[in-house]
């Protein structure tokens, strides 16, 4: 039998969920968090030997969030407490030289009141299903006296739409073509942004417990020191630019986002953004004499977009059923495709899709 190596290793602990309430008076902030940590170092005999001398429970690492969560003075910033507990875990224990802090930030804003339109102290509404994200890597693999880390944040599932002042058309046509252009459509898509700021050195806890950990003084405005406000700018410099730009391209409009988020923010060195299309297809509605399908008369839409295509795809393996929950109205028509789809030996083109769509909502 030829020898096995174990190359590299890494375990922890997933979803730990983590609500506080940080009081001044009567006025309140929440956060709410879903915490994954996950540990690298001089783990493996617990691999290779059944050594379980070396492991730190996933119940430990659990509870020790849930105690930063509770002591940490950071707690309302998710990069700052993602250090703070990456930094304790790496300098509690010795042969821990690595760990990995994933964050992911749910909205909570505080309600504005109708009668005179003051935010109240201590209510809030979820008012969007879009979340902030955070990766943290802080490394003792030089020594707990040389601590380093790396941040990335971003937002995810950021659902947006224009109306109007979206236009494609100029890209190459050849046999293969299908798409029409358009000077004017709809434009949605789901934002996922990325941005990563410049590695930094971190100050290894001085205490007994090595629980303390500092901030900097007089740190530079768009730091990761200062990533409560690089989340609200780049939020900001993603709907801003969504909402003025004449866009000629997803990719043109993507550009300006990350341009104007690394020019506002000193500390951020790169920005990835992903803008999958959510399509809005006009229904053909010259079965009943109206004009739908030419620019400008347009006011009927279907929604087409990448989770109904998921669906159709992979339905085999969901059941029916499942189909019928996620679709609601258009079951029978999506069921019909999607046998279609199944049985085909070819693809579809856009205009049979159109076709079984446009027939289920004329029935």
């Amino acid at each position: 039998m030829s020898e096995s190596v174990l190359t590299s290793a890494r375990y922890g602990k997933d979803l730990v969920r983590v609500f506080r309430v940080v009081r001044d008076g009567e006025f309140h902030q929440v956060v709410e968090y879903n915490v994954t940590v996950l540990l690298e170092g001089d783990i493996e005999p617990s691999y290779t030997v059944a050594d379980n001398s070396v492991v730190v429970a996933t119940d430990s690492i659990k509870n020790i969030t849930y105690y930063l969560a509770k002591t940490s003075p950071h707690i309302l910033s998710p990069e700052r407490f993602a250090l703070h507990l990456g930094t304790h875990i790496v300098s509690k224990y010795a042969h821990i030289h690595r760990a990995f802090v994933t964050l992911e930030k749910l909205r909570w804003s505080r309600i504005a009141l109708s009668a005179n339109d003051h935010p109240h102290p201590h209510s809030f509404v979820r008012d969007g299903n879009d979340r902030q994200t955070v990766e943290v890597e802080v490394d003792a693999s030089a020594g707990k006296g040389k601590l380093s880390a790396k941040v990335t944040s971003g937002i995810t599932d950021l659902l947006v739409l224009k109306s109007g002042g979206s236009a494609f058309y100029g890209y190459i046509h050849d046999e293969y073509t299908t798409l029409p252009e358009v000077d004017d459509r709809i434009l949605s898509t789901s934002v996922d942004l990325i941005y990563t700021f410049a590695p930094l050195s971190i100050s290894s806890p001085t205490d007994d417990k090595k629980l303390d950990f500092t901030v900097p003084e007089g740190f530079a405005l768009g730091s990761v020191w200062d990533a409560v406000n690089v989340a609200m700018r780049a939020r900001n410099a993603t709907l801003d630019i969504f909402a003025l730009d004449a866009s000629a391209s997803v990719q043109a409009t993507l550009f300006k986002m990350g341009q104007r988020v690394i020019a506002e923010n000193s500390g951020v060195d790169s920005v990835t953004y992903k803008l999958p299309n959510k399509h809005y297809i006009p229904v053909d509605m010259k079965y009943i004499g109206v004009d739908n399908t030419t620019p400008l008369s347009i006011i009927r839409f279907f929604p087409f977009n990448a989770h109904c295509l998921y669906f159709l795809l992979f339905l085999t393996s969901l059941g029916r059923h499942r189909l019928y929950l996620r679709m609601g109205p258009v079951i029978a028509t999506t069921i019909q495709l999607f046998n279609l789809v199944a049985t085909s030996d070819s693809m579809i083109s856009h205009d049979a899709i159109r076709e079984f769509l446009i027939k289920g909502r004329a029935n």
